[in-house]
């Protein structure tokens, strides 16, 4: 008779490590880059549409529900873009020891907060 061995390590079992956490964040981002794209084309259509219709669009995104999707987005984009270039250091074989995996998901983590910060300061300051 066949041993029957487990697929794999159940969930209540599993610890979440880092480099988990930051792989579903990715895709997470990515889907919300995919969605939030939908919004940036509804904007351009409400701009050639006419002032009306732009109006209406442009009160919805500077509402404070449409202010946080944007900061989402924003967030998004830079944390997927920082990830990304986490993935083209791997791709020619830097970082991918254990510390250098953990460094660098510590330095993704930062600009992606660093960014955002900056970015919204210039769009509030500016």
């Amino acid at each position: 008779m066949a041993q029957q061995r487990p697929l794999s390590p159940h969930l209540m079992i599993y610890k979440p490590q880092l480099t988990s956490i930051m792989s579903i964040t990715h895709r997470a981002t990515g889907t919300a880059l995919a969605l939030g794209s939908l919004m940036v084309v509804w904007w351009i259509v409400a701009l050639a549409t006419g002032a009306e219709y732009y109006n209406f669009v442009q009160s919805i995104l500077t509402s404070w529900f449409g202010q946080l999707v944007l900061f989402g987005f924003t967030v998004a984009v830079f944390y997927h873009l920082s990830n990304g270039i986490r993935h083209l250091f791997w791709d020619f074989g830097y970082n991918l020891t254990i510390e250098g995996v953990h460094r660098s998901g510590y330095m993704v983590l930062a600009s992606t907060v660093i960014l955002t910060v900056l970015t919204w300061a210039l769009v509030i300051l500016g």
